[in-house]
């Protein structure tokens, strides 16, 4: 499976940008879909995570600022990330698990995409 990421780039604090994850035809391979980051020197956290019926979970400390949304007929995932912050600079990562519920549990994802950067300042 693969996953493909855009929409990442750089932002002043405060501004916003859209991600997205394209899984095109893979759609029992990504019923829950999910975003993590990893910043330097750090582990990778959940961000978000999403099944294919709409059930959404979030990390506590994105609530409020993030949104996750998947477009099923093109198998796509989104993460909107609003007021943000320099501390949200990192590598963001798409992830997917096939036919089971994962939330922000790491080691339950089995497909990773490359990562798309994004750098507040």
């Amino acid at each position: 499976v693969q996953l493909v990421e855009s929409g990442g780039g750089s932002v002043q604090a405060g501004g916003s940008l859209r991600l997205s994850c394209a899984a095109p035809g893979y759609t029992y391979d990504t019923y829950c879909m999910g975003w993590f980051r990893q910043a330097p020197g750090k582990e990778r956290e959940g961000l978000a995570t999403i099944d294919r019926d709409g059930d959404a979970a979030y990390a506590d400390s994105m609530k409020g600022r993030f949104t996750i949304s998947r477009d099923n007929a093109k198998n796509t995932l989104y993460l909107q990330m609003n007021s943000l912050k320099p501390e949200d600079t990192a590598m963001y990562y798409c992830t997917a698990a096939a036919g089971r519920w994962c939330g922000l549990a790491r080691g339950c994802y089995t497909y990773w995409g490359q990562g798309t950067q994004v750098t507040v300042s």
